[in-house]
C-alpha cells in the first residue's frame, strides 16, 4: 500500500492534468454535431492506454462510435480482468444552469466540475492510471483487457455486436466496472445489483396544424393537455404504476433482505436538504432505499409541445411529445415492458387525438454475486484502502451491458464505483471529488492483487 501511495503522490498533478484534458473533449454521443469531438476522445483514450503500457491497442470501428480496446497479457496462466468503461457523455443542456463551462473542468472545494467528471471519464480513467501504476512498479498480478466504448449514453447499440464478434478476444474471468457509486467515502460500499431500462417516446397528435387558441380553443382537443392527462393516469393515488401486468414478475424482498437493505446509512433529512425538497415521493409502503434500488419506476424524462420561445404566441399545438423511461427489477424484461407500455398507452387515446409510441432502447436488470472470488477481492481491497468493510447495496441506475457480458461472455461483473449519488450525474454542475479519483487509483491495484491471490 505504501508503494501505491508513493506513486500516486509523485504523479498526482499529472494524473489530474490528464483527466482535465480528457474532460475538455465534448464527447456527446447523442448529438451528431459533436461527432468529431467524440472521435478525438477515442484517439486520446487509445494514446493514454499505449502510454500506460497496454499492447495491441486498437480503435475498433462500429456502425456508430468506435470502441477502444487494449490489453496486457502477463501470463496466460494468470486470471484475466476485463475493464469496461465509456468515454461518451450526456448533453450538457441546460447550459445556463452550469456555474462554470461544462467542458472546461473547474475545481471548487476539492471537487472537479465538468460534464463526464464522474460519469464516466473520471471513473474509467482511474483504471488507466492504476494500470500505469502497476506497470511502472512491476506489481501487475493479472492479465488486463480494456474495452472503453463511445455509445453508453445512447444505449450501447453497437456494443453487443462487437462483443459477440470478439468473444474469444474478450475472454476473461471477470468484468470490472466503475460506473456506479458508493454511499460515501466514510461508508464505502459495492453495488450488487442494477435496474434494467425500457426507454420510450410518445407522441399525441391532434389537428393537422397549430391553431389559433382563441378561434379554436374549447372546440378542438389540445394534444398537450391530453398528453398530460395520459401521463398522469400512469400512476394511481399511491404512486403505483397502473399499466396492466407491469408488476406481474416483480418479486418482493424478503423481510431479511429489506432489513439488510435499510440498514445502510441513510439520512432522509439530509437527502431532502441536498435536493431542496420538502418531502420524498414514491410508491406507498416502501422506503426511499427500496424505491430507488429494488422497485420498478416510470418517469417522464422530457416533455414538449407548442410555443416555448420568448414572449407569447397564442397557439393550440398540433402535437405533443414526451420521453419516458421505466427502470426495471429482476425478472422483468425490457422487451415485454416496452410492449405492454405501448399497448396500454395506445389504448388510452381518445378519439379526438392519435397516439404513436416508439421504443428507443432498453437493458436488463442484474444482480451480481457477493460470494464470488471477484467480489471478495473487491471487498478486501476496500478494507485495506478505507479501513472498513464495504456495505453491499443495490443501484438504481442501469448499465444494460452487464447482462450482455453475462449472456455472451459467460462472466459476472463487479460494480466497483467511486462516485457519489450527489455528483449530479446527467445534470448541470456534474462533479467528482479529487479525493475519490485518487482513492480509486489507490484501491484498484489492490483488487488485482487479491483477485490473483484468491484465484490460485
Amino acid at each position: 500500500m505504501q508503494e501505491i501511495k508513493k506513486y500516486v503522490e509523485e504523479n498526482k498533478q499529472r494524473f489530474l492534468d490528464e483527466l482535465f484534458e480528457l474532460l475538455r473533449f465534448p464527447s456527446v454521443s447523442a448529438d451528431p454535431k459533436y461527432k468529431g469531438d467524440v472521435l478525438k476522445t477515442a484517439e486520446f483514450v487509445a494514446e493514454k492506454l499505449k502510454a500506460a503500457g497496454a499492447d495491441q491497442v486498437e480503435i475498433c470501428q462500429t456502425a456508430g462510435y468506435p470502441i477502444v480496446y487494449g490489453e496486457k497479457i502477463v501470463d496466460e496462466k494468470l486470471p484475466t480482468v476485463l475493464i469496461y468503461g465509456h468515454y461518451d457523455v450526456q448533453p450538457a443542456d441546460p447550459i445556463e444552469l452550469w456555474e462554470t463551462p461544462p467542458f472546461e473542468p473547474t475545481v471548487r472545494d476539492g471537487k472537479i466540475y465538468a460534464r463526464g467528471a464522474c460519469d464516466d471519464k473520471g471513473q474509467f480513467y482511474m483504471h488507466v492510471k492504476a494500470f500505469e501504476l502497476m506497470m511502472k512498479t512491476g506489481t501487475l498480478s493479472c492479465n488486463i483487457k480494456f474495452m472503453i466504448e463511445g455509445e453508453e449514453e445512447v444505449g450501447s447499440a453497437n456494443l453487443g455486436i462487437f462483443v459477440k464478434a470478439n468473444a474469444e478476444r474478450l475472454k476473461a474471468d471477470v468484468v470490472l466496472i466503475s460506473d456506479t457509486s458508493m454511499i460515501s467515502m466514510e461508508n464505502p460500499s459495492i453495488e450488487t445489483g442494477l435496474r434494467g431500462l425500457a426507454y420510450m417516446e410518445v407522441e399525441v397528435v391532434g389537428p393537422n396544424r397549430d391553431l389559433h387558441s382563441g378561434v379554436y380553443g374549447g372546440a378542438v382537443a389540445n394534444p398537450a393537455t391530453i398528453l398530460c392527462k395520459l401521463i398522469a393516469s400512469l400512476h394511481d393515488e399511491n404512486n403505483h404504476i397502473t399499466i396492466p401486468a407491469f408488476y406481474d414478475k416483480v418479486v418482493e424482498l424478503s423481510d431479511e433482505e429489506k432489513k439488510a437493505l435499510n440498514s445502510a446509512p441513510f439520512d432522509l433529512d439530509e437527502y431532502k436538504k441536498d435536493l431542496n425538497i420538502g418531502a420524498e415521493w414514491g410508491e406507498k409502503g416502501y422506503s426511499t432505499l427500496e424505491r430507488t434500488g429494488t422497485r420498478p419506476t416510470l418517469e417522464v424524462n422530457g416533455i414538449w409541445s407548442g410555443y416555448i420561445g420568448e414572449g407569447a404566441k397564442t397557439v393550440l399545438p398540433s402535437k405533443a411529445n414526451a420521453k419516458i423511461s421505466m427502470r426495471l427489477v429482476p425478472n422483468q424484461s425490457s422487451d415485454e415492458i416496452s410492449e405492454i407500455f405501448a399497448k396500454h398507452f395506445e389504448s388510452l387515446a381518445p378519439d379526438y387525438v392519435k397516439v404513436k409510441v416508439t421504443a428507443h432502447h432498453g437493458g436488463e436488470p442484474v444482480v451480481t454475486p457477493t460470494d464470488s472470488i471477484a467480489y471478495r477481492a473487491a471487498e478486501q481491497a476496500i478494507l485495506d484502502s478505507f479501513g472498513k468493510k464495504p456495505i453491499p447495496t443495490r443501484g438504481g441506475g442501469s448499465i444494460p451491458i452487464v447482462a450482455l457480458f453475462e449472456n455472451v461472455l459467460g462472466i459476472k461483473s463487479v460494480l466497483f464505483g467511486f462516485g457519489l449519488d450527489s455528483d449530479a450525474l446527467h445534470s448541470p454542475n456534474e462533479k467528482y471529488d479529487i479525493y475519490n479519483y485518487y482513492k480509486g487509483i489507490e484501491t484498484l491495484p489492490l483488487f488485482h492483487k487479491y483477485f490473483a491471490e484468491l484465484s490460485k
